[in-house]
């Protein structure tokens, strides 16, 4: 058999907003807090392909046993791998699987087995591609096939989906550790590999960065002071726009040690850190560059002027992202500031400065 799909297919990706969109022409599920995972089943043949197209099933052995096991001899499915602990899904349970000694993968599978959310059907079970049919006409392929194939099976789930506004509002509201979002769809529109088609809200505002640098620490070079993020423009420039510090005092040894293998000019192709400023010291501005390598998922309060306003807060490494997909269109809308907002805002300035004055 040979599936109507490459695995060189580049799954759908979505676009940060502010807020859901309202209209009746949208679908609503949450944004799960795992990995993304594209499934191919080829006859005894089970592949596990991350967003950046890299394998993972030698890291999720659970479930290529448990896709290989389904009746269906062949379909693609779109989803997200999650680990729950207890009630909860737990990003640093699932973290820890990316791992490179095979019985450590193997204890944790049994211990903290992974599941697969389900929602979309790509290939269907007779082979059928349904990748240029409408969400509806899918989504309805993809709950007979959850009913047909899947039959309730612990390691799978279906993903809810909903055309209702005020319910997926309520995921955002009420979610607790279980989703850090909500996407939203067309119904009406194909699957658009590789375009960003659909939308996104997350519960909290964080962007995926690259680690083109770090800083050692003020009083020793022998511990990391900070990681230098870096963002792509649409050239292909990877462009410094903030860093990332306060790491536990008992970490801070070995992660420096992690990242000299990776030490290499020139780490930032666009603005480089280390810029003058009236802040910057001899001390300051030393760095050092690092391979476009790692990513990182930060935490932030707002990004103007090209870069992130504080230093942000890190919320976990992420391997199965690719460096590339770190673009500055992630905080895009952060940067949309119209000529009426700026003067709107200097006007709200002055004239609490002139209230301030007006108490002393």
């Amino acid at each position: 058999m040979t599936l109507p799909l490459s695995r060189r297919f580049a799954p759908m990706e979505a676009e940060l907003v502010d807020e859901l969109p309202s209209g009746a022409e949208w679908r609503f599920e949450p944004k799960w807090d795992g990995f993304r995972c594209l499934v191919f089943r080829d006859g005894e043949r089970v592949e596990l392909l991350s967003k950046r197209g890299q394998p993972l099933q030698r890291y999720f052995p659970e479930i290529v046993a448990a896709v290989g096991a389904l009746a269906a001899p062949q379909f693609v499915l779109d989803g997200e791998l999650v680990v729950a602990v207890g009630a909860h899904l737990s990003f640093d349970d699932l973290l820890q699987r990316i791992h490179p000694a095979a019985s450590r993968v193997a204890q944790l599978a049994a211990t903290h087995p992974a599941q697969l959310i389900v929602f979309d059907l790509l290939v269907d079970a007779e082979g059928a591609l349904r990748t240029g049919e409408p969400l509806t006409t899918r989504r309805r392929a993809l709950e007979v096939f959850a009913r047909q194939v899947l039959r309730r099976h612990a390691t799978f789930q279906l993903s809810p989906i909903t055309a209702d506004l005020r319910q997926a509002q309520a995921w955002l509201r009420g979610s607790g550790d279980a989703i850090d979002g909500v996407i939203a769809k067309r119904a009406d529109l194909p699957y658009a590999s590789g375009a960003r088609a659909m939308r996104k809200v997350k519960r909290r505002r964080t962007a995926d960065c690259v680690v083109g640098g770090f800083r050692t620490a003020s009083e020793s070079k022998r511990v990391l002071g900070s990681l230098l993020l870096g963002l792509y423009d649409d050239a292909g420039l990877l462009h410094h726009v903030g860093f990332c510090s306060g790491f536990r005092r008992d970490d801070r040894a070995a992660l420096l040690e992690q990242l000299l293998p990776l030490v290499e000019a020139p780490g930032f192709t666009g603005r480089a850190p280390g810029g003058p400023s009236r802040w910057s010291t001899a001390r300051s501005a030393e760095w050092q560059p690092l391979r476009p390598q790692l990513v990182v998922e930060v935490e932030y309060d707002h990004f103007s002027s090209g870069r992130f306003r504080h230093g942000t807060r890190l919320l976990r490494w992420r391997p199965d992202k690719a460096p590339r997909q770190c673009t500055l269109a992630q905080v895009a809308q952060d940067s949309r500031l119209t000529p009426r907002r700026v003067l709107h805002a200097a006007a709200g300035g002055r004239a609490k400065a002139r209230r301030a004055a007006a108490k002393s």
